[in-house]
């Protein structure tokens, strides 16, 4: 059997079994591929080079084997393989931690958050970010990112949960940002000091009805990364009463709330944001400067 052979077989049984996607793939046959090729020790990035290798006996019921255990299981597929990518870099990743999926990490790559950012000297744009906050980092995917994109800026990733940021220390070790991300523990805003020029957040923002529709894939996450109380604004009200303190005068929040929309705009209805683009289209991600938290009444 082929390379191209395993996969189209895998994404048969993923398809015919009803398993859900959203952790990297969307659908069966990229699904299938990213487990055949990682199982099979071949480039993710290349399927066209190794469609027509020929693979084993062996390999193969090996392959199929860990499709059936991503079938029979309903854990994510980067749960099973222990990696994820985001923007092109593999990140580890376990049950610790929630597997990075953030919008926010496409924004980061292609400087769509930029022209919203200036310090106080004046610099703006690329060269005006040197203090960034990621709160809600999880495995650190997106404080990584950040120091990657603006090598000048020091990045504190912050997450409430300590098995969260365990793994997110394997990435920061991993990709060698060690000398300007620094890890913290913090519920929300409360442990950490400074201020930054972007806060980055994709909190727990799931409102109650659909925590209890969610798939098994998405049960198999930790809870506490997903779950936002009854409407998903829990820990967004908190964060956008406190977050000015933390902000330098032309800083700006970076707030990715999913399908919540609707609810955050109930919440928010006198909030001045900016909706900003992403590839699942333009209500997933907000941007809020300093200024407009502060003249605005929140709840």
């Amino acid at each position: 059997m082929t390379v191209i052979e395993l996969i189209e077989a895998g994404a048969k049984r993923l398809a015919d079994a009803g398993v859900a996607f959203g952790h990297g793939t969307t659908n069966a046959f990229d699904e299938s591929a990213w487990l055949v090729l990682w199982k099979l020790g071949l480039p993710l990035d290349d399927l066209a080079a190794a469609e027509s290798q020929w693979v084993g006996a062996p390999e193969g019921a090996a392959v199929l084997a860990l499709i059936e255990e991503r079938i029979h299981s309903r854990r994510p597929a980067a749960y099973l393989t222990r990696e994820a990518w985001l923007q092109g870099l593999p990140f580890y990743v376990d049950e610790r931690a929630i597997v990075p999926r953030s919008f926010i990490a496409e924004l980061l790559a292609d400087g769509s958050i930029e022209p919203w950012l200036t310090t106080p000297d004046g610099r703006d744009g690329h060269e005006g970010v040197l203090h960034v906050l990621d709160l809600c980092t999880g495995n650190g995917s997106l404080a990584i990112l950040a120091a990657l994109t603006w090598p000048q800026a020091s990045v504190v990733g912050a997450d409430l949960s300590p098995d969260a940021l365990d793994v997110a220390r394997i990435n920061v070790e991993k990709h060698g940002v060690s000398d300007r991300v620094r890890l913290l523990q913090s519920d929300g805003l409360a442990a950490v000091e400074g201020s930054f020029d972007l806060i980055l957040c994709n909190p727990p923002y799931v409102n109650t009805r659909a925590m209890a529709e969610l798939p098994a894939e998405y049960r198999a996450e930790p809870a506490l990364a997903l779950a936002g109380g009854d409407d998903g604004m829990d820990l967004i009200r908190r964060l956008l009463a406190d977050a000015p303190r933390y902000m330098n005068p032309q800083g700006a929040l970076v707030l990715e709330i999913g399908n919540e929309r609707d609810h955050f705009e109930a919440a928010f209805a006198r909030l001045e944001v900016v909706w900003l683009d992403t590839s699942a289209g333009g209500d997933q991600v907000l941007l809020v400067t300093r200024e407009a938290l502060e003249h605005k009444d929140l709840p």
